[in-house]
């Protein structure tokens, strides 16, 4: 018999609120937070408010080790296992897959660097940790009491979606029974909004902060960096039935690959991005006909909106299924945006809505059926798709149960 891998829990810290009820509700109302950097007046960020880390883990002296986005990731770990019920020795052999990105926050971490000497008094003994990629894991592992199959994946912007599909496919291959996988990311430190000023991926917009994200609009010019986490309790789909558990969704294909085409820059073709859609879809056993919705990418950058356009318009063609690109409401969460927009996909299936791409006032590409008023749809069926620099592509194919 072939395993099926369920989702039975999701943490969640976002822009847009951390419970399903709050994320839909500024879904629905049309309320972002998108706001408008103080020190850089032509740059806006999505940033998570009120949030402090130690209300979730209590006292615990390690948090001083997480650099923003690691402790993201830390807290919407924490929340979907407390929110499982799974706890102690039933979490000891579950696996850990995480996605992760560099910590930028350089200047605030190292503030006063002279001739290329960073020590200083004050300086912590274990530094380090702050930039290490697996440090979240580290402190996940410890607070939840896990020894298993691990991984902490650093693919960029396809970070946490391949992170939870290789927790599905261990599951599915009868390694693990049970895996947390998902992941948490912030870029908006002077040294990560200098990183994508210098690389001109940011959307410079000196009008409303609101209007700044505009995924597949004709009038885009880059994106809106945001921040946040989301993390998922995966079990074997037997297993989860026979414990009582909530089965939220089902994974049922993933599919990953690389362009080794440009740095920065998505394949002119989309062969690749498509061939890891392609791979999502076989696996699950599902043709393109039979997806309900697409979860884009959708940056809102002149070239990655383009190429997935065309992308979306090759593989689904005549049967032009809805899609949203949920960046334009909580920015681009860079390693994060998978689990995040997965996260919110999920409420959104639940609840039977389909948000729409906010700022999308002239397509791109007319023969794809974006979603530009919020609707009412039910849909059991959806792809999420994720593209990143360094070529990297995944997809993960989600049903509702």
């Amino acid at each position: 018999m072939k395993r099926r891998v369920a989702i039975t829990s999701v943490g969640v810290v976002s822009s847009l609120g951390r419970t399903p009820g709050e994320i839909i509700k500024c879904l629905k109302k049309k309320a972002v937070a998108f706001e408008r950097r103080v020190s850089d007046g032509e740059v806006v960020t999505a940033p998570v408010g009120n949030f402090n880390v130690r209300s979730y883990t209590g006292s615990f002296k390690d948090s001083r080790y997480l650099n923003r986005g690691a402790q993201f990731a830390v807290a919407s770990a924490l929340d979907a296992v407390r929110n499982s019920g799974r706890m102690g020795e039933q979490m000891a052999e579950a696996g850990l897959f995480v996605g992760a990105g560099p910590n930028l926050n350089i200047g605030g971490e190292f503030p006063d660097v002279s001739g290329g000497n960073i020590d200083r008094t004050g300086l912590q003994a274990l530094w380090i940790l702050k930039f290490l990629p697996n440090t979240a894991a580290s402190v996940i592992a410890r607070l939840m009491g896990i020894h298993g199959e691990n991984l902490t994946v650093s693919t960029a912007c396809s970070a946490s979606l391949q992170a939870i599909g290789e927790a599905f496919r261990k599951i599915k291959g009868g390694y693990l029974n049970c895996a947390l996988a998902g992941g948490g990311d912030s870029r908006l430190s002077p040294g990560g909004i200098l990183a994508y000023r210098k690389a001109k991926s940011l959307c410079i917009n000196g009008h409303d902060p609101a209007e700044a994200s505009r995924p597949f609009d004709c009038g885009r010019n880059g994106f809106v960096p945001g921040e946040g986490g989301a993390f998922f309790l995966l079990e074997e789909f037997e297993e989860a039935k026979k414990r009582g558990a909530e089965i939220q969704a089902e994974i049922c294909g993933y599919g990953c690959s690389l362009d080794a085409y440009n740095m920065t820059a998505p394949d002119r073709n989309g062969h690749r991005g498509k061939a890891a859609v392609t791979a999502a879809l076989r696996e699950a056993e599902v043709s393109s006909s039979q997806i309900d919705a697409v979860s884009a990418h959708g940056t809102g950058t002149i070239l990655n909106d383009e190429r997935e356009a065309d992308l979306i318009y090759d593989l689904y063609g005549k049967t032009r299924p809805p899609v949203i690109a949920l960046k334009s409401w909580i920015g681009h969460t860079s390693s994060a945006c998978g689990a995040l927009e997965l996260a919110v996909t999920l409420v959104c299936m639940r609840e039977g809505y389909l948000p729409e791409i906010r700022n999308l006032n002239e397509p791109c590409h007319g023969e794809v059926n974006f979603v530009r008023s919020g609707m009412h749809s039910p849909f059991g069926t959806a792809v999420i798709e994720n593209f990143g620099f360094g070529g990297q592509n995944s997809a993960l194919v989600v049903k509702r149960i």
